[in-house]
């Protein structure tokens, strides 16, 4: 199968690649570097600047995970503008190659379009599915954005999955490899008062369910890619540190995180007990189902 990838270097992508290639997929990936993209990523991988530079190629499966991080600076209005332009710009390209194929009668059979648990937004302690009205913030309405122009390729008859995911852990990338050097100083510790809710997935099992979404053509709609035992940020923190052997009694005050943050402090102040609802009745089976099945992979301890 050709399968064309957005944000294919990264963190998640990266992998994606890899193990599509070593199952026999042709991969054509999106890359604001084409020439450094080829240099790492699998043999055979064809690059381009532009989704629309592989009309030709007529790719049978679309995976969308470009997008700038949205932890990556203080939130002012005009990166607010930033990180919507950086997802939904690249979306809306793949809608429009989605079309001209279309023309052509070559329409990809599916797109798997990435979201985030930000679509829901502050949900305090209850039970978070794929069917849990949003909590109307920044983070839920550029997730909505995101997601409803990915849901335009359907017009074409494009099979849409949207993945909303929850913190990705490996640790050469993501939340964990920002979280350890001060972990392994003895200098970690929770956000606020640490009950706010952390859902999280091993990048194994992230990547593995967006190759069990591409395959399962009778599945479509919004899709919690979180591991089914999500957790509070303070036993997050506590596990890490106890799989590093390492102390957790360091606290950031929430009125600290505001003054420090401004808006975007509720990335780490509030969250979601997000549950992968549709993904476990669909047949998909979790690797690494808790944290400390997770952690002592990711660790090795």
């Amino acid at each position: 199968m050709r399968v064309l990838i957005t944000g294919g270097t990264g963190f998640v992508g990266k992998r994606l690649c890899q193990r599509l290639a070593e199952a026999g997929h042709e991969l054509l990936v999106v890359s604001r570097s084409p020439d450094k993209a080829r240099e790492i990523l699998p043999q055979g991988t064809r690059t381009a600047s532009s989704v629309l530079d592989f009309v030709e190629q007529a790719p049978e499966a679309i995976v969308n995970l470009a997008g700038e991080s949205i932890a990556g600076k203080r939130w002012s209005e005009e990166q607010k503008q930033r990180l919507i332009d950086s997802r939904v710009n690249i979306t809306q390209d793949i809608v429009n190659l989605c079309a001209r194929l279309a023309q052509q009668q070559k329409a990809p059979k599916v797109l798997v379009s990435g979201s985030a648990m930000g679509y829901y937004g502050a949900q305090g302690d209850k039970k978070v599915t794929e069917e849990t009205p949003p909590n109307d913030e920044f983070a839920h309405r550029l997730c909505k954005r995101w997601e409803d122009t990915a849901r335009q390729a359907a017009q074409h008859g494009v099979r849409v999955v949207l993945l909303r995911t929850g913190l990705v852990l490996e640790k050469d990338g993501g939340t964990l490899a920002q979280m350890l050097p001060p972990f392994k100083l003895g200098l970690g510790g929770h956000f606020g008062d640490g009950k706010q809710f952390m859902p999280w997935i091993h990048r194994e099992d992230h990547v593995r369910s967006i190759e069990f979404l591409l395959e399962r053509d009778d599945l479509e709609g919004p899709f919690n890619a979180s591991a089914p035992e999500p957790v509070t940020n303070d036993t997050f923190t506590q596990k890490v540190a106890e799989h590093l052997h390492r102390p957790s009694f360091m606290w950031v005050p929430g009125p600290a995180l505001k003054i420090a943050l401004g808006e975007m402090s509720q990335l780490l102040l509030t969250g979601a007990d997000m549950r992968p609802t549709r993904l476990e009745a669909a047949g998909f089976r979790f690797d690494y189902p808790t944290l400390d099945e997770a952690l002592s992979a990711i660790l090795g301890d």
